[in-house]
């Protein structure tokens, strides 16, 4: 422990604390914008900083570490001005069309100069100039960046997958993939973790509310919407609801509201997904039991961000993958055939859209392969952040709305569907089914939760032993089944490794994209609160444990649709429909000629060719008001006067920012050099 004194206040704080977290301790809030508990600490931004006794600069409070006998101020009218200081540099460099930005009152900018007491910005000098990049799935403007380098870390430390990175120094520097590539041309998987971390609105998904907004007004279409299983526990915090807060019946009736035909649940394709990947997960173990050949491991495909990166890094071990597609486009597909049928309707009339917790799920509808008979399975995604936007633009007090239910045929399921949205509850929700086939008898684990693969460790593994099955699977008896569940891209990176190393003992492996998965998915409502993966999971397990029913094919839809349009899992007619093939990529596109990205060209050069014409306007009325100045004398007086005294003033305040920058950045040079 060491002892130190803040503020006048004599604390003792474990070795390893920052200034910061010591701060903390006793309730002392010291404001940034670039740190992110456990995840980035960079140092970039300065807010931080704070007087350290005998200390030759100010210290950035983020780095440095605690020391025996330290005296700490962290309100001295030398740190305020300084942050001030540091704050108006970042804005003068900085798009400030904060009206008609995303991330208006949710901005972390904002909020800290609100923090600062900033109400103006002294500093108007060089823009950087930089283009809009938008691919189907992310949308990157640079002149929102505030080089904080939070993206930089989820993406290189956190998922591994290095796609975004500092490029040039100083004034020049800008974060962007390999030779400024777009991003819809990388190998970037569109996760959209970079998205979350952003504390401005330099990153956010491509927006599809415009596009569901369109196919309203068009009296053609018939528009369905389908929910995932995260939205139910993470849609709530966009109204002021702790995270995890079970608002289901609140969601249907928010969507029904918006003005959609038919409120479906993706959670009717999860269980549609568990017979489908449970029945290829046992025919391939048979035939590798009985002296055929088949690929093993199996690996879950539900999660399209980890698709399109097993395509870029693994593209040799494509056939690792089951052939299932994901939940929501699964249920597309039948929108547009079985239920199009049904009612009579032309499925090029059926307009889709889902509600994602995902980015990537943009990317995946774009996908040639989803598609039937010239169809694309789904029409549009919107994440979570949209969907509570479109809730609010169409002015539905999400708070006040009573219960409804998802609509049939396609929206009944099991508290399996529901576990979808964490980290183990694919493989989990496979096991009640496959087990259960395969013996007779239910999963035997308390509550069926298999509590090997419950929880948010990066990687979890189980085994169990199959003793007296049915006649049907005598292949199976004595098998020692092995499983593994992941989440993040750089644990799958672990299990790939092993696989293609020939050292994998899985028979089964489930790999979600988004650490924790799809409750902390890309496209969920952004929180500071440091336990928001737990709530979120507590809320799921609790929402499959309200359930009647807790297994996939105890659905009595699904045994329906089954009966009536499907025949049997993996029939023919469900390869057709319900099944997908992959695209062999490589790390640099190598294997393909694919773009994923969106022009927006026109719209900006219209945008500024407006700006230009204001420009001309605002000259002229400069000119008007100089010709009506020259004939008031006195005002003309006033005036110069007053502008002696701004120069004087500004004056003052550049003195001032010298050598406060001199302060900052003379701490700064000490600083290690890190590798961009």
């Amino acid at each position: 422990m060491v002892n130190l004194t803040i503020n006048g206040e004599r604390i003792k704080v474990p070795k390893d604390y920052t200034i910061m977290k010591a701060a903390e301790s006793i309730g002392i809030k010291i404001p940034g914008l670039c740190h992110v508990d456990k995840i980035h600490k960079f140092g970039s931004c300065r807010i931080c900083v704070v007087e350290v006794e005998g200390a030759r600069t100010l210290q950035a409070s983020c780095l440095a570490k605690v020391n025996e006998g330290m005296v700490v101020s962290t309100n001295t009218d030398k740190v305020r001005k300084a942050r001030r200081v540091l704050y108006e540099l970042l804005l003068s460099d900085h798009d400030k069309d904060c009206l008609s930005c995303t991330r208006n009152t949710s901005c972390e900018l904002q909020e800290l100069g609100d923090t600062l007491g900033v109400v103006e910005t002294r500093f108007d000098g060089e823009h950087s100039e930089y283009n809009l990049d938008s691919s189907v799935a992310i949308t990157r403007n640079m002149s929102k960046c505030v080089l904080c380098r939070r993206c930089v870390t989820v993406c290189n430390d956190i998922q591994g997958t290095g796609v975004l990175n500092a490029q040039n120094r100083g004034f020049q520097t800008v974060i962007g993939t390999a030779m400024d590539l777009p991003i819809g041309t990388a190998d970037c998987v569109f996760c959209g973790q970079c998205t979350v971390v952003c504390p401005v609105g330099a990153l956010k998904e491509t927006d599809g509310i415009r596009k569901v907004w369109e196919a309203f007004s068009d009296k053609k279409k018939r528009c369905v919407v389908q929910a995932a299983p995260a939205i139910r526990v993470a849609i709530g915090e966009e109204f002021g609801y702790e995270p995890g807060a079970q608002v289901t019946g609140k969601l249907a009736a928010a969507l029904r509201k918006l003005g959609f035909d038919d409120v479906f649940d993706t959670n009717f394709g999860a269980d549609l997904t568990i017979l489908e990947e449970g029945t290829e997960f046992l025919t391939r173990v048979k035939t590798a039991l009985t002296g055929g050949e088949a690929t093993l491991p199996l690996i879950t495909s539900c999660s399209p961000g980890w698709i399109k990166y097993i395509e870029h890094t693994y593209p040799e071990k494509l056939e690792h993958l089951s052939t299932c597609k994901s939940p929501h486009t699964m249920l597309g597909a039948l929108v547009k055939s079985f239920y199009a049928k049904q009612i009579e309707a032309d499925p090029k009339d059926m307009f889709v859209v889902s509600v994602m917790p995902c980015t990537a799920k943009k990317f995946e509808i774009n996908r040639n392969e989803m598609k039937n008979e010239g169809n694309a399975n789904v029409d549009a995604v919107l994440t979570t952040r949209e969907l509570g936007q479109m809730i609010r633009e169409a002015g539905i007090d999400f708070d006040s709305l009573e219960d409804r239910e998802f609509d049939n045929p396609l929206g009944m399921s099991s508290g399996a569907a529901d576990i979808f949205g964490v980290t183990g509850g694919v493989m989990e929700a496979a096991l009640r089914t496959v087990y259960e086939l395969v013996t007779g008898r239910e999963l035997p684990f308390e509550g069926l939760h298999v509590t090997p693969i419950v929880g948010l460790e990066q990687i979890k593994t189980a085994e169990f032993k199959i003793e007296s099955t049915l006649p049907d699977y005598k292949f199976l008896e004595g098998v020692v089944v092995k499983i593994a569940v992941t989440s993040g891209l750089s644990g799958a990176k672990i299990l790939m490794d092993e696989i293609e190393s020939g050292k994998s003992e899985y028979h089964f492996i489930e790999v979600m994209g988004c650490p924790g998965g799809c409750i902390m998915g890309g496209g969920q409502p952004r929180s500071d609160d440091p336990d928001v993966r737990e709530k979120r999971l507590r809320g799921i397990y609790s929402e499959d444990e309200s359930k009647v029913l807790r297994k996939s094919h105890e659905n009595p839809s699904i045994t329906k649709l089954y009966e009536e349009f499907l025949e049997h899992p993996n029939s023919h007619i469900s390869h057709d429909l319900l099944h997908t093939t992959y695209t062999k990529r490589g790390k640099f596109n190598e294997y393909v000629d694919e773009q994923y990205m969106v022009d927006e060209v026109s719209s900006m050069e219209k945008f500024n060719d407006n700006e230009e014409e204001m420009q001309k306007n605002i000259e002229a009325g400069k000119v008007a008001a100089e010709r009506a100045h020259e004939r008031l004398e006195s005002v003309r007086v006033l005036a110069l006067e007053a502008e002696v005294n701004r120069l004087k003033q500004e004056l003052s305040d550049s003195a001032e920012t010298v050598d406060i920058l001199k302060e900052v950045m003379g701490d700064n040079a000490k600083k290690p050099k890190q590798k961009e």
